[in-house]
This record gives structure tokens, C-alpha cells and sequence, in this order.
């Protein structure tokens, strides 16, 4: 499946995957379309094979902190306006325990015999050192058991915690054991973090990789995922690098994810913006590698998720795009319909990879898209590898080779053109043009010209 890699009117941010058995699970907070505020009071889980991560099964909601149309709180301390965010999950002797930041509250646990939940309350988090974690907060928690059975929390929001928990209830802090900033919150070039937008945000997750401690986490006011090692689950840590930047050539907001082995395959996940708002956002992944040193090259966006490549010979929703600039984003129309909205002459449109198969015979193809003309004629150029310019994305390091246009009109319509055949694997991009001079240039500058629906290729 493409990314969003879950159906495309489930927002689940903040995804924490894990594998528990042979099925691969997706933890994280639950946005809604458009919505003005971050989150929800509900937590939903999501699985799939780790054969097959493309099958994925809803199990509904796991657990609440306000009541629902079906059930009430799992809560007795918290309001129907309570919302919950960032959750992770953790398995500890044949239980597992799930941790959720609820806003304004401090920090709880739920428990479950079964990694898809439901799970139910055991335990606000608790802590005896007077201001830690936020206050009781333990914001966005990432918990981590080693192999000798020690368990360990981590948290923060612009400074990071961590301490040991009791591996006997999970729930209470060992006194003694809080390590402060283990992610610097300022400026350590000792350590690496030698400038601030290494420097530690929110959205700690860690893994172990052999030996070796990863902490993955979202740095200073950015839309990266960064990681840090060690050789001990408390550190210290250096900075190694960062893994993804979901917010380049696209609208872009603060991310949250890791990195997860599915079936002999290392991936990372993060999120999406949507719906010209940073609080709708969809979970997307991409395959990474860990070298041998343990370092974990930057990958790009793409929309392939758990695909090698993307048939062009089906038809593409628009929303899969990974590049969108010049204000250009995704919106829902409702939960059938997503389309492009607010391009402009100055929008930059790209789909990360396309296979197109090997040489049929023929020196052109059909392109078809169906869109929703806005008053302004303009032609939408279509480009392979790149644009007119290298210097117009920074994803794109070449400039790209046009092989046609269309032209649209003022009308809800699909249009078809014939294009020059291409063979392998190809980023495709489009831009934007108008023919408008004098008053009228200046009139259609920067204004809305159509919404993109869907395309496609056709030998």
C-alpha cells in the first residue's frame, strides 16, 4: 500500500510501530479531518502481517479518556474534553502495557493480555521527585524494556527526561534514577548537537539495534526525525543524524515517529500534514538502512510506503503526492473524495516512483487528469526526474525532462493528452503555467487556478 499506508480517511500521527508475533502494529493519536486542535480522546490500533504489510486491520479504539458513542471513559479522573496523545506500547512477561500523554493529566498506563487491546487502566504514572516530567505529565512517553528486564521511560517537550521504572508494576519511577536532558536542550558539540535544530523537541522513541541504544526523537522546531546513540539505555548520547524530513518541498510541521525491522526490512515512520493544517495528519513510511557503523543514511519522501514502485498505468489519487509547494495541500472533501487545492502558477506537484515498465514499441502514451477548473486558463506541465530548474525544489538535485502538458480550462473535466513514452522508474512532477501578461499576470499571480483529482498513464 502507498503512502498514506492506512486507508486515507484514518489520521493516526505520532505512529509508534511495533512487532509483537508475526503482525506488525501501529500505535499513535487520532486526528481528524480539518480539525482546529491536535488529537482526540480516543487511541486506535492498527495491524497488519509482517509478511504482508499492506493488510491492515482495524481494531477499533483501545482505550479513552472521555466517553464516546459507544463507551464511556477508561478514566475517572478525566473530562470528555480530555484528549490523548503519543502512545507507546511495550510487552512485559506476556502483558502489554500501553503509556499515553492526556493532556493537562499526568501520565497513565493501561494494561492488556493482548497487543491490540482493549486495555484497561492500571496506573497514573507515578513519581516522588517534586517537578519531574513535566510535573507528573510524562509527555509524549516512549518506554523500553532491555534484555535483562529492566524497564525504562522516556519523555519531555523542549527538555528530555528519563528514568527506570519498576519492572515489578511498570508504573512507578525508581527514586534516583532521573537523568535530565539525555537529549541536550542546548547547545552540547561535544556530543554533536552543535547547533539548535539538533537540539531536542518532544517525541522520544527508543529501540535497540544489537548493541547499540537508539534514541529516535523530533529536534528543536523542525519537521525532521532525528537519532542519537549510546551504549547504555541511559546514556550519554550522541548525535548521529537525522533520518527523514517530512516537511521538504511540502507543507511541513513538527514530526513524530521511528523506526521499526518488518520482516527483515528496516523502515521508518512519521506523518503527514493535511487539509491546510498542521493538525490533520497522516501516517506515512518509508525503508531505511542501518549501516554497519550503525549510522542510518537521510532518506526522501516518497509515495511508495511498503511498495517498490507505483503502477502509472492505474489510475493515482492526487493526494499521494510527496511534493507540494507554493501553498499548495491535501484536502477531504468528505471520505470518499481528497484532492489537490490553492495551486497556483507557482505550485510544484511530484509523485515518488513510478515504474513504467520496459520499451512497448511506441514513441508516445496518453495522459489523462481529472480536474476542477477554477476560472483561470493555465497548462500543467508534466516532467520526469525533475523540473525546468534544479534550483526550484530541494529534493531534486538534476533538472528534469518535460514530456507534455495539458491545458485547462474553467470546468469540472478530464482532459487527455498525448505525451512522450517512457520506460523504468521515474519521479514524475508537475508545474504550473499561465499565458496571462500586464494586469492579468499580476491579477492571476499566486490565485488558485484548478484542483487535481486524480491522472493517469496510458500505453
Amino acid at each position: 500500500m502507498a503512502n498514506p499506508y492506512l486507508p486515507k480517511w484514518e489520521y493516526i500521527p505520532d505512529g509508534e510501530p511495533r512487532v509483537f508475533g508475526d503482525r506488525i502494529y501501529i500505535y499513535g493519536s487520532h486526528d481528524k479531518a480539518g480539525n482546529g486542535e491536535f488529537c482526540d480522546c480516543v487511541l486506535k490500533c492498527w495491524s497488519a502481517p509482517v509478511t504482508n504489510p499492506n493488510e491492515w486491520v482495524c481494531h477499533g479504539d483501545i482505550f479513552r479518556v472521555g466517553k464516546t458513542r459507544d463507551y464511556d471513559s477508561d478514566t475517572d479522573y478525566t473530562t470528555d474534553n480530555s484528549k490523548l496523545f503519543a502512545p507507546d506500547v511495550i510487552e512485559k512477561d506476556g502483558k502489554y502495557y500501553l503509556y499515553a500523554y492526556i493532556e493537562g493529566q499526568n501520565g497513565c498506563v493501561a494494561v492488556s493480555d493482548r497487543p491490540e487491546g482493549p486495555f484497561k487502566f492500571l496506573s497514573q504514572t507515578k513519581c516522588n521527585t517534586p517537578g519531574a516530567f513535566n510535573d507528573g505529565i510524562f509527555i509524549d512517553p516512549a518506554v523500553f524494556v532491555d534484555d535483562d528486564g529492566r524497564a525504562y521511560i522516556y519523555c519531555g517537550y523542549l527538555k528530555s527526561e528519563l528514568a527506570e521504572l519498576n519492572a515489578d508494576n511498570m508504573y512507578e519511577v525508581i527514586d534516583g534514577t532521573i537523568i535530565k536532558d539525555f537529549i541536550p536542550s542546548e547547545v552540547d558539540a561535544e556530543a554533536g548537537f552543535d547547533t539548535n535544530e539538533k537540539l531536542f523537541f518532544e517525541a522520544a522513541s527508543m529501540r535497540k539495534i544489537g548493541d547499540t541504544y537508539y534514541m529516535i526523537y523530533s529536534p528543536n522546531d523542525c519537521p525532521k526525525l532525528a537519532y542519537a546513540t549510546s551504549d547504555s539505555p541511559t546514556g550519554p548520547f550522541k548525535f548521529r543524524g537525522f533520518i527523514i524530513d517530512s516537511g521538504a518541498d511540502y507543507p511541513g510541521g513538527n514530526d513524530h515517529g521511528s523506526i521499526m525491522n518488518v520482516n527483515g526490512q528496516w523502515y521508518v515512520f512519521y506523518h503527514r500534514m493535511t487539509n491546510g493544517t498542521i493538525m490533520s495528519r497522516r501516517g506515512c513510511v518509508e525503508k531505511i538502512e542501518i549501516l554497519p557503523d550503525g549510522s542510518i543514511p537521510m532518506v526522501e519522501t516518497t509515495c511508495l510506503g511498503f511498495e517498490n514502485a507505483l503502477n502509472p498505468y492505474q489510475i493515482t489519487d492526487a493526494d499521494l503526492a510527496c511534493v507540494l509547494t507554493g501553498g499548495a495541500f491535501i484536502s477531504e472533501r468528505n471520505v470518499f473524495s481528497r484532492f489537490i487545492r490553492n495551486i497556483t502558477d507557482e505550485t510544484i506537484i511530484g509523485y515518488r516512483y513510478f515504474d513504467f515498465g520496459e520499451d512497448f514499441g511506441s514513441k508516445t502514451m496518453e495522459f489523462a487528469a481529472k480536474v476542477r477548473g477554477l476560472g483561470g486558463d493555465c497548462r500543467m506541465n508534466i516532467y520526469i526526474d525533475g523540473v525546468d530548474s534544479a534550483d526550484k525544489l530541494t529534493t531534486v538535485k538534476t533538472v528534469g525532462k518535460k514530456i507534455g502538458s495539458i491545458t485547462i480550462g474553467h470546468d469540472d473535466e478530464v482532459i487527455t493528452e498525448v505525451v512522450e513514452a517512457v520506460t523504468g522508474v521515474h519521479a514524475v512532477y508537475f508545474t504550473i503555467e499561465t499565458d496571462y501578461s500586464g494586469w492579468m499576470a499580476d491579477y492571476f499571480k499566486g490565485r488558485p487556478l484548478f484542483e487535481l483529482e486524480s491522472f493517469v498513464f496510458m500505453k
